[in-house]
Formats: structure tokens, sequence, C-alpha cells
């Protein structure tokens, strides 16, 4: 997070809250576990991406976390493995995405994963937790066991800092996410139900990351939004773009200058890019006349 708190290249207080983890790995001669809630399903607004199936945007993300992997297994031998723990299912009714859209890009996202050959990769989801349950089952059994009380995370945001950020955060973008052609009703009624759902979407995956830590308790905890100094989570930026808070699954990927970033659709069809089709789907967007973006994106896509 700006202003987290850091010093220096590499935050020695940032770093202690993983260094057991490594350790024991690197003592028994294995690989590094990494654990990423990540991937859930894509955005239902039309103006933000191209549809509800994962696209070039995925597909760059993953071809960077599988690059982080392999650069790992330069200095390590054993290398390391990711877990996109998608929690897609954990809060997909509370945007209003059906149960059926989370599991196409699920498997959608296995087959690209197997497309681009990324076999330090693996997905897991509520689905493998509680199987054969059905899925508003699933997100029941999750809240009770696992989920603070949403008066604990009124009180974690009233006093600031990182809740607070991650409170805006959810809400902007879940107002994003459903001021579309669905909703008819008031912009401020959309500003007050989005707050309200904000919060339990917070309680959803607070619910997650709980159970993920339970599950994999000698893996390093990774995490897509910006993190201040010294948590035991780690953030990763998962592509090039100016909003830090902005990911694949929120977005398009638009080559500008044979480079990639990330924009909102509208936002790219407004400056003129131009859409681009793959394996018989919307794909990404060229954007001609834009400069060249430098990012960690670019680097897995050179």
């Amino acid at each position: 997070m700006n202003e987290g708190g850091c010093t220096g290249r590499v935050c020695l207080r940032c770093v202690r809250h993983h260094l057991d983890a490594v350790h024991g790995a690197v003592r028994d001669g294995r690989r590094i576990e990494f654990v990423l809630p990540a991937f859930p399903t894509k955005s239902p607004n039309p103006a933000k991406v191209l549809g509800p199936l994962p696209d070039l945007a995925e597909e760059l993300a993953l071809r960077f976390l599988n690059e982080l992997c392999e650069r790992i297994s330069e200095v390590y031998a054993p290398g390391a493995a990711i877990l996109i723990c998608s929690d897609g299912r954990v809060f997909n009714d509370l945007l209003g995405v059906p149960d059926e859209d989370v599991t196409a890009y699920a498997h959608a996202l296995d087959a690209m994963i197997t497309r681009i050959g990324a076999d330090r990769l693996d997905q897991f989801s509520l689905d493998d937790v509680y199987s054969g349950a059905g899925h508003e089952d699933m997100r029941t059994m999750l809240s009770a066991g696992h989920a603070p009380t949403l008066q604990e995370l009124r009180e974690e945001v009233r006093g600031g800092g990182a809740p607070l950020a991650m409170y805006r955060g959810i809400t902007r973008f879940m107002l994003e996410d459903l001021s579309g052609p669905a909703w008819t009703g008031t912009r401020s009624a959309l500003q007050r139900k989005c707050r309200d759902l904000a919060y339990r979407v917070i309680q959803r995956s607070r619910a997650w990351g709980n159970l993920v830590d339970q599950l994999f308790p000698t893996a390093v905890r990774l995490s897509i939004h910006p993190q201040p100094c010294s948590t035991d989570k780690i953030g990763i930026l998962l592509a090039d773009t100016p909003d830090t808070w902005l990911t694949p699954w929120h977005s398009v990927a638009v080559e500008t200058g044979g480079r990639f970033t990330l924009m909102k659709r509208a936002e790219a069809e407004e400056a003129g890019a131009r859409l681009v089709h793959a394996h018989g789907r919307p794909s990404h967007y060229v954007l001609e006349q834009a400069g060249t973006p430098h990012g960690p994106w670019n680097r897995a896509c050179a």
C-alpha cells in the first residue's frame, strides 16, 4: 500500500512473517508452496470486461505467475508452485453472478492453464472443500465455521488504516460491477446497497482466507490486494496497470506499443482500441497510438 510503512528494497519487517514457511521448505528440500486467493469470476458489468469467460487478461496473469515460480527455481532447485484458491463461489451470489458462470470460468481457466503449459499452477475452490454439497450450502457452511461477524468488521473499518482502505476499495468495485444495465434504481440507492454488500464480501473473503490458512498452514500467503507493512500476506501485482486495485477479471488486456496493460473495456473503446479475437472468442484490444507502459506483466510476455 502507498505509505504502507515499508523501508528498503526488501523490508525485513514484512519478510519475517514468511521466513518460517520458506525455511521449512528449504530444510526439507521441497518446493515452496504459495497460495493465492484470486481469479474468482468475471465482473458482471459489460462496461468493464468482454464477457463471463477468462480471456487474454487472465492468460497474461497466469503466465506471469508461472514465470515467477520458474525464476525461483533458478536460485532454489526444487522451485515453487502457486495454488490459486478461487473465491468465485464464495461470494458470487452477492455480485449477482450465477453459479453456472463461476463453474464455466473455473473450467475455462483450467483449460487455459493446460494450454499455456503453466505446470507450476493449480486451482482449488469451495467445490473441493464441500464436495457434493449445493452451492448455497457451501457458502452457508463456510460462513458458519470461519467468518467474523459483521459488527467486528465494522469496528475494524471504523478504526481506519488498512481495513478502511480495503472497505473503500471493495465498495468502489461493487459500485462499478452493479452499475450496469440491470440496475434500474437511483445512484444513491446503489451506493447504499454497495456499502452494505462490501461488508458481506469482506466477511466471506475473510472466511475463505481463514479456511485456506487452516488447510495450507505451511504455504506462503499471497494477496491480490495492496498490503500494509508487516502483514501475513505478500501483495502481488498481477498486471501492469496504474490502478493497483484493478485485476484481470475487472478489466481487459490492451496492447500498446507491443506491451500490455489493463483497462476497463469502456475506457479502451473510448480510446479507440481495436478488438482482437482468439480461440473463437473476444480476447483483447490493441491501441495503436498509445505509449509504452512497463511492468512485470510485459516481462512475462516478451
